[in-house]
């Protein structure tokens, strides 16, 4: 794993926990924080074979990660998950909370208890037990937490992803709120919408007749990549670059909706 191009002087030496990372954005994004000479803590869960075969490139590349499993849909695991990173690390400037999936595609009108709960634990409760655990640790010295959010938080999400959709919307929320109370600590808060990105997880929850109509819609007329998300989150994590913005969301989309 080469250096980025682009080298980016203030996120090196920090310590960066990436929660949903062995796959996909989160993967992406650990490999460039990595190469930028952060230390990286990569928590997954079930994907252990995809975890354990990154945390090995970025150390062949001469990059520090630290593995860290927990289920992100339980507020106790999140909690412990940030924990392990702080102590691994000794200290912890940066938290990207990026774990998060549909589950299932469920129609509204299917829609039980046991789903929401489910959704919206993954998605949204992370979110909260993670960014809670981490400010003593972000308030030490100031950092950065940069929530993943979705083009489904504005645009209602496709058909059985509603819940989905909405679980995402209460994230960009919690991004404003949080950044309005944390940033008297040092603490900045921003989020990134990916729009349709190429990654496991349309593998999982789309048909190629879905991601098709999808298409249809994107002036840029290309599915994303997690590469083109990445950006998105190194700017935001760098005071250099952007360190009087708080409360922001970017949007990575090929201009399938823009502001």
């Amino acid at each position: 794993m080469p250096r980025a191009t682009l080298t980016i002087p203030d996120l090196e030496g920090k310590a960066v926990l990436i929660t949903g990372a062995s796959t996909g954005i989160g993967a992406a994004v650990a490999r460039t924080f990595a190469s930028q000479g952060a230390l990286v803590g990569l928590h997954y869960n079930s994907s252990v074979a995809a975890a354990e075969a990154l945390a090995s490139e970025i150390e062949g590349a001469g990059g520090k990660v630290a593995l860290i499993r927990g289920d992100a849909s339980v507020s106790g695991e999140m909690a412990r998950v940030v924990e392990d990173a702080a102590k691994t690390f000794g200290r912890l400037d940066g938290l990207i909370n990026n774990a998060g999936g549909m589950v299932a595609r469920v129609r509204y009108q299917d829609m039980t208890d046991a789903h929401y709960d489910a959704v919206m634990d993954l998605n949204a409760r992370s979110v909260l037990a993670a960014s809670t655990a981490a400010i003593p640790h972000l308030k030490v010295q100031g950092g950065f937490i940069i929530n993943t959010t979705s083009i489904a938080a504005r645009n209602g999400a496709s058909n059985g992803a509603g819940i989905y959709g909405s679980a995402k919307s209460f994230v960009a929320n919690v991004t404003r709120g949080m950044a309005k109370e944390l940033i008297s600590l040092g603490i900045r808060v921003n989020a990134v919408a990916p729009g349709v990105i190429a990654t496991p997880f349309h593998d999982r929850y789309s048909t190629q007749q879905q991601l098709d109509a999808l298409l249809a819609t994107i002036p840029q007329e290309r599915l994303g990549t997690a590469e083109d998300c990445v950006g998105a989150f190194l700017f935001l994590a760098s005071d250099m670059l952007s360190g009087y913005m708080i409360g922001q969301t970017l949007e990575v989309n090929g201009g399938q909706m823009m502001l």
